[in-house]
């Protein structure tokens, strides 16, 4: 039989399915960061009414902030009439592009058996409303609770969460003194804690050539080429050496437990005019990014080095090479012991709600765990929610309606593992 907060919140099932379809259809696409504003008043009316202080927080100055595109955040704080530890949720509230491929309006939020439909639906607006339904039933449960609850809805998770996560953390909203225990609730499956993730490392790389007339190229240096050199120098020597390190991080999927490198974009020559003919000129200039995700076991200094390397090779062999390596980011790996409370917790809460023992992983790309970790000092933060994590950016995205009751459950165990002491 379920116990009396398990079943406050299956009663809920209404109101948690209603929570998700109205975030859903709050289109936060970012880029540009659109709709946040939006999105941030209609959790701080929700939880405003409840009983939460609620704080708007603009991340004025953090990369994409404007006025047309300000980066809006929200923490709701509810203070138990008990001292004690503060639990807090964060979400954030921003999706990605919707790409090509999808069969359904991706913010209708259409329901469909036990799933609903939508762009930002298991990446992480399920996961939110999941966390806020687990909040809610605690409150009316146990309103004697020891300590605090704050929910957070955070900007930018999915370019970097400069705009969020950092921005918050950069003014002290994550200092252990004041929370002690964080949970993100990241579409990881509901059986599953994520306890970090890799590193990463992202970088523009342009080789240089000299212009000239297409009909002689013999006359210019071909920048195009010169990055095929580099592609070619990738392929050969880089991937292979990539494929064969391996990590003691639980990660997920297995091809992530290898080091990995995409590259992300490519631009080279004269702009193309599809109203027109191809300009007749050798480019002078070739741009790839890449984006090299790396081990606990690798340091962010030997991956810059290693690229380095291959590209001073080159202009060794290569006549007339030259190239720019630019970084524009980099993220350490991040990782919670398993002993961390927040992690025997929730593990805890799982085998109590779901009957099974959690699995422990690591996520293949970084989340804002890195800003609570690296920014504000607090190590005993987790990743743990419902959904699927391939599904995220996917067309057709989706989240199951059981699974975040069932997760909101374990949420909602956890609170009460934590704040009735």
């Amino acid at each position: 039989m379920p116990d009396a907060l398990s079943h406050r919140i299956e009663t809920r099932r209404d109101a948690l399915i209603a929570l998700t379809q109205a975030l859903i259809r709050i289109p936060t696409l970012n880029p540009p960061g659109q709709h946040y504003r939006e999105i941030c008043d209609l959790l701080q009316a929700r939880l405003a009414a409840r009983g939460f202080d609620t704080t708007l927080i603009r991340a004025e100055g953090a990369p994409g902030d404007s006025d047309r595109y300000p980066r809006w955040n929200l923490v709701a704080r509810h203070e138990g009439p008990r001292p004690g530890p503060c639990v807090h949720f964060n979400s954030h509230h921003d999706v990605v592009e919707l790409g090509a491929g999808w069969t359904r309006d991706p913010f209708a939020a259409d329901l469909e058996g036990d799933r609903i439909y939508g762009r930002g639906a298991c990446d992480m607006k399920g996961g939110l409303a999941a966390s806020v339904i687990a909040v809610e039933a605690f409150l009316d449960q146990h309103p004697g609770y020891c300590g605090a609850i704050e929910l957070s809805a955070t900007a930018d998770e999915e370019t970097g969460g400069y705009g969020g996560v950092a921005h918050l953390a950069q003014q002290g909203w994550f200092a252990p003194e004041r929370v002690q225990h964080v949970i993100i609730p990241e579409p990881l499956d509901k059986h599953r804690i994520c306890l970090g993730h890799r590193g990463g490392w992202w970088a523009e790389i342009e080789t240089k050539g000299e212009i000239a007339h297409g009909s002689m190229p013999f006359l210019g240096d071909c920048a195009v080429r010169h990055m095929g050199a580099v592609l070619s120098a990738f392929e050969e020597h880089l991937f292979p050496a990539m494929a064969q390190r391996r990590t003691d991080m639980p990660v997920v999927p297995e091809g992530a437990r290898s080091s990995t490198m995409n590259i992300n974009s490519i631009h080279g020559g004269q702009p193309d005019h599809h109203d027109g003919l191809p300009a007749h000129c050798v480019p002078d200039s070739c741009r790839i990014v890449i984006d090299r995700r790396f081990l606990m076991e690798e340091t962010v200094e030997g991956v810059r080095a290693e690229i380095v390397a291959l590209l001073e090779d080159l202009k060794t062999r290569r006549p007339d090479f030259d190239y720019e390596l630019r970084e524009l980011n980099r993220v350490l790996p991040s990782m919670t012991d398993r002993t961390a409370p927040v992690v025997t917790t929730v593990a805890a809460a799982i085998t109590e709600m779901l009957g099974v023992d959690p699995s422990y992983v690591a996520s293949p790309g970084s989340y804002d765990q890195k800003h609570i970790d690296r920014i504000g000092r607090l190590k005993n933060c987790i990743a743990y929610g419902p959904g699927v994590l391939e599904l995220a950016h996917k067309p057709d995205e989706w989240i199951g309606v059981t699974d975040m009751l069932d997760s909101a459950r374990v949420m909602g165990r956890s609170l009460e593992k934590i704040l009735l002491a």
